[in-house]
């Protein structure tokens, strides 16, 4: 498929894909028939927070694969008393982990669901110990890399809560921007299977994933985390919710008035849509970013910031993060292809974030522009390329920060863009004779925030 804006999108959309199959068989696994079978893989494609996700290549779109996966494996193991099935379980505790360490908090969760039910039965078995060797075996590297590199997630997120970079939500905030991500139309849907879980006959046996549902959500709370994190959960309140849908329709009030039966299913349906078409454009790009700018401008709910930097941004994070990056190559291009030929070779294009370096080294080699080098977060330990920095292009670092650095430094050019983020004025800077060498500097300009 190549390297291509269309190459990465199909990997997200895939895994939507695969996440609306899974929610589909958990709710046929929870006895639902023909109906709560389509309407589950129907409702789940319907959150706004998977519109975002589902067209962004991030863990974020992989994640629900490996919670919906684990809780169809619990639901089996349930069903079937196979202990072995104990094995695949950890293999996607495993492959959930290495995609995202948020695997760990859903994993105790189910864990400590399964400990306050009858369920806890199936814990009594060494084929638990095989799945969580299993789970170590597959996470191991990842975990070796973080105590060979001093835990950088942990600073990481130390650096983030300290500089204040993450919105801290009140729990009723956070509550509140999940009936905003999850979808207001889905609420009686997700809300209904969360019920169905916890307190019906029907489901009992399944009560674990109930409480594995309202503790994420609580840990993300009381954490403070930002209001997706949990999201990958709702695909299990989704199927039992898609459940309870089936028997509603099939309650012998209903089953009494046969003409009312297709009246309530296309109304159920109408419900969903209807209730995600006005969300839509803020999630989607179906509207020209104009258009959607006079469309949001009179709505009294605004789109929910995650990151302190985005409060003044005309667009939401994930909208805002479309534009502006070819623009940027493009730009750094003219400035390097000026510079005679033996001085590129020498010349660094040193950018101040890891977005910034990732659309060099995209969209770079098109331009002919070397690969960048950027101290921050991951870029940091793939290093300074052996540049010594008397030759840099410094890319998103205001000039009054950089010229003490260097003998001489001046704008080259400059990006505006007021939809990109950042959207202020940002410099593309030429610096002559760095003070040091960048090889030894390196090491003291590392950033995990």
């Amino acid at each position: 498929m190549g390297t291509s804006l269309p190459a990465l999108i199909f990997w997200p959309a895939l895994a939507g894909v695969g996440r609306i199959l899974l929610v589909a068989a958990l709710a046929r696994a929870l006895g639902a028939r023909s109906f709560g079978t389509t309407f589950a893989a129907f409702v789940t494609s319907l959150a706004p927070v998977w519109f975002v996700n589902d067209h962004q290549f991030a863990m974020n779109a992989l994640e629900p694969l490996f919670w919906i996966g684990c809780a169809l494996v619990l639901v089996r193991m349930v069903q079937t008393e196979n202990p072995k099935l104990w094995m695949a379980f950890g293999m996607l505790i495993g492959l959930g982990l290495e995609n995202k360490y948020s695997m760990a908090v859903f994993a105790f969760a189910l864990l400590a669901g399964i400990l306050l039910t009858p369920q806890r039965k199936i814990l009594l078995t060494p084929w638990l110990f095989a799945g969580a060797g299993i789970a170590l075996l597959i996470f191991l590297p990842n975990l070796w890399w973080n105590i060979n590199h001093h835990w950088p997630f942990f600073e990481l997120m130390h650096n983030i809560r300290v500089t204040g970079k993450d919105v801290v939500l009140s729990p009723l905030e956070f509550l509140a921007q999940q009936v905003l991500i999850s979808g207001p139309a889905t609420l009686p849907v997700w809300f209904a299977g969360l019920l169905m879980y916890l307190f019906s006959r029907e489901l009992r046996s399944y009560r674990a994933l109930g409480y594995a549902f309202v503790t994420t959500i609580a840990f993300f709370m009381l954490a403070h985390g930002k209001n997706y994190y949990p999201a990958p959960a709702y695909g299990i309140v989704f199927a039992g919710g898609a459940v309870a849908a089936e028997r509603w329709v099939s309650s012998n009030w209903i089953r009494a008035r046969p003409k009312l039966t297709p009246v309530i299913k296309i109304v159920l349906v109408f419900w969903l849509i209807l209730g995600t078409l006005p969300i839509l454009p803020a999630v989607l790009p179906v509207l020209p970013v104009n258009s959607y700018l006079r469309y949001q401008r009179p709505s009294p709910i605004g789109v929910p910031r995650t990151e302190t930097a985005h409060a003044l941004a005309p667009l939401p994070q994930h909208y805002a993060d479309e534009f502006g990056w070819q623009e940027m190559v493009e730009a750094v291009a003219r400035v390097y292809n000026a510079l005679p030929p033996e001085e590129q070779s020498k010349t660094a294009i040193l950018t101040d974030n890891y977005g910034e370096a990732a659309a060099i080294d995209f969209w770079g080699p098109h331009y002919g522009l070397p690969k960048a080098i950027c101290p921050h977060q991951n870029y940091f330990l793939w290093g300074p390329r052996n540049y010594s920095g008397q030759t840099v292009i410094r890319v998103g670092a205001p000039i009054d920060a950089v010229r003490k650095w260097y003998d001489r430094a001046e704008t080259a050019t400059t990006l505006k863009n007021p939809y990109a983020m950042p959207n202020e004025t940002r410099p593309i800077l030429l610096c002559h004779g760095r003070h040091g060498n960048l090889v030894k500097d390196w090491p003291s300009l590392t950033r995990w925030r």
